[in-house]
């Protein structure tokens, strides 16, 4: 039988089940990651588990989210990071090594391998021909303990690429291309798998770009053949031995396929507030540009601050532009520091940030009030700057440099020739700050300081699941609704109860306080809630402030797994027009929840204020179910250890 190249990977790590599209399967992990903001939890999952060493063939913590230290909280969440990962066994990559995703693709990705990783950029290593994909961190926890990842098996959409990029057209216009194409939901329950004749002329920073921004498709994950780009990278980082070679079979049969001709791509930019409201440079025009961001998982590698490097020798800074750049690594830093192309950006006006996420996670640099913000990075949604009022539009690291140069959105093919930067025949590479876990870890004190708060665990079902309709909500809800992330707030990942108090207050501000009058209740959501991060803490949240349900038109995958896994029903009407009808504050309640929910998919909500029937799905598996009965995949682990 014919296989493509994510079924390849998939069926040589399959746990249980079949490849089928829409059926439960679970596949065996061989390596995972983790980042400071959701890492705590993580571990905290972990260590509540009670396993002493982690199982994978590979574990990394990294530190790249939460670098501002203007408190003790985010150096104590670091340390216990540092002394939890050396006493179970997981290599700890210290602050200013560099962002995870570009760390992680530079020196651990393997081809072939399975990634999972508690970030929802964990995809990225799909550049390298992994099955990288992002997860909530109590599944990353199981994983690392030995257990299974648990998915349902997505349908395989080939992406094939034709021709080759002109000049200045680069691969995050290719994944701008996509995005415009299929929509923030259409690769929903999809693996995008990138073909054709086209594949061969990206390098695997271009390749880790795109399938970096799969995320904001929605999809599982996104993937690359393994082949001779993939071979010189990995030569490049002194990695060869890592390489193997991988690609579909020649006969393989997808479920759907579109096809993208790389020669008729022009700069693009996401505009205000979506990754998928996407335009071309020269057609949005010069509108004036107050700052300019360049960095992130998406686009700091060597070969993008070397193109902007290049744009900016010998120029200056535009007087009304604050530019900022954050190199990807410390490989990347230094390598720049080396051959001067660092000195070329500070000449030109330039303020380095530190290798690290920064303010595409909202940790600094918001911009001024109504300020038009152009940034590298993966999301634009509303507030994520740090500044509602900002303007934020995704754009390349040339049309940002270009940009910072001319104080307005510039094309860069106004700039004449493009710079034409070879892959280097070596990187820079020096792993001096990974920390390699103890040998003995049962000597290793876990160091916990006093805003680690334990994390909230839900009850069993209960026979009637019943309470007022918290909130009622539009479509497009992204985790950062749900559970902002800013400066403020970001220290603060490993303390629930505080955080909670911030739940949905983008939405409303009173939610918090509604939800604690009322002893929770629900939530009714759009389509499509809960897109964005993979952070768990938009379940945990709701979680402890009572919320039994989430009603919506549909569901991000992530966080549909993050409520399942923390013990809410994630419920989908099944006629739409039902969400029109609720209205916040109405009663609801589920009777007999376990055995509606033991039945089969349709459960019945009803509305008592308006004496209403609704029918809701519930997708999930029999696993999921029980989980569901248990009150969360921790409760259903510890069931089943028993």
């Amino acid at each position: 039988m014919a296989y493509t190249l994510a079924q390849k990977i998939i069926k040589e790590h399959l746990v249980t089940g079949e490849m089928k599209a829409g059926s439960e399967i679970s596949i065996r992990i061989d390596q995972t990651l983790t980042q400071d903001s959701t890492g705590t939890m993580a571990y905290l999952q972990l260590e509540a588990m009670g396993i002493d060493k982690v199982k994978t063939k590979r574990s990394v913590a990294y530190i790249d989210h939460n670098t501002i230290q203007s408190g003790f909280e985010n150096a104590d969440d670091h340390k216990y990071i540092q002394t939890v990962a050396a006493k179970h066994g997981i290599y700890f990559s210290r602050p200013g090594n560099g962002i995870c995703h570009q760390v992680q693709l530079e020196r651990f990705g393997v081809p072939g391998m399975t990634l999972l990783g508690s970030d929802s950029h964990t995809p990225t290593g799909g550049g390298l021909g992994m099955l990288a994909i992002g997860a909530g961190g109590v599944d990353v926890a199981v994983a690392m303990g030995g257990g299974a990842y648990y998915i349902t098996m997505p349908k395989i959409l080939n992406v094939k690429l034709a021709g080759k990029l002109r000049p200045w057209a680069t691969a995050k216009d290719v994944i701008l291309t996509v995005l415009r194409e299929l929509s923030v939901k259409g690769g929903v329950g999809k693996i995008l798998e990138y073909t054709g004749e086209g594949v061969k002329t990206l390098s695997v920073p271009e390749r880790a770009t795109i399938t970096n921004m799969g995320a904001e498709l929605g999809a599982t994950t996104s993937i690359f053949p393994s082949d001779e780009a993939t071979l010189a990278f990995l030569k490049a980082q002194g990695r060869e031995a890592d390489y193997v070679p991988l690609s579909a079979d020649a006969d393989c049969v997808y479920d759907e396929e579109i096809t993208i001709n790389l020669s008729d791509i022009e700069p693009l930019a996401a505009q205000p507030h979506s990754p998928d409201n996407v335009l071309e440079v020269s057609k949005i025009g010069k509108i004036k540009v107050d700052q300019v961001a360049i960095g992130s998982c998406t686009n700091s590698s060597y070969t993008d601050m070397m193109k902007v490097a290049a744009v900016l020798k010998g120029k200056t800074v535009h007087p009304d532009v604050s530019l900022v750049i954050a190199p990807g690594s410390k490989q990347v830093l230094t390598m720049l520091a080396q051959n001067g192309a660092l000195a070329d950006m500070v000449a030109a006006g330039a303020r380095i940030l530190e290798s690290a996420c920064g303010p595409c996670i909202g940790m600094g640099q918001s911009p001024k009030t109504d300020a038009v913000s152009l940034r590298t990075f993966n999301r634009n949604f509303y507030g994520r700057s740090g500044t509602n009022s900002a303007q934020v539009y995704l754009v390349s690291p040339e049309t940002a440099a270009a940009s910072a140069i001319t104080g307005v959105l510039t094309d860069p093919r106004e700039l004449g020739e493009a710079p034409v930067i070879p892959m280097p025949e070596a990187f820079l590479a020096n792993d001096n700050m990974v920390v390699s876990p103890a040998e003995d870890g049962s000597k290793v004190e876990v160091v916990r300081g006093p805003n680690i708060k334990p994390f909230p665990v839900n009850t069993p079902l209960a026979e009637v699941v019943s309470g007022k309709a918290l909130i009622k909500v539009e479509d497009n809800i992204t985790t950062d609704h749900i559970m902002p992330s800013n400066a403020k707030l970001l220290p603060f990942r490993s303390n629930v109860p505080y955080l909670a108090e911030f739940c949905l207050t983008p939405c409303d501000p009173e939610f918090p306080a509604r939800a604690k009058a009322n002893g929770g209740g629900f939530v009714i959501g759009g389509s499509n809630y809960g897109q964005g991060s993979s952070r768990e803490h938009a379940a945990l949240a709701p979680l402890y402030l009572g919320v039994k349900a989430v009603l919506a038109k549909s569901f991000a995958r992530i966080h549909m797994a993050n409520l399942i896994n923390s013990g809410i029903l994630p419920l989908v009407f099944k006629n739409e027009a039902d969400y029109d009808s609720v209205d916040m504050m109405d009663e609801l309640t589920i009777e007999n929840a376990p055995a509606q929910i033991a039945a089969g998919e349709e459960i019945i909500v009803k509305n008592l204020t308006k004496n209403i029937k609704y029918v809701t799905i519930l997708s999930a598996s029999d696993r999921q179910k029980e989980m569901l009965y248990a009150g969360g995949l921790i409760n259903f682990i510890k069931m089943q250890n028993q």
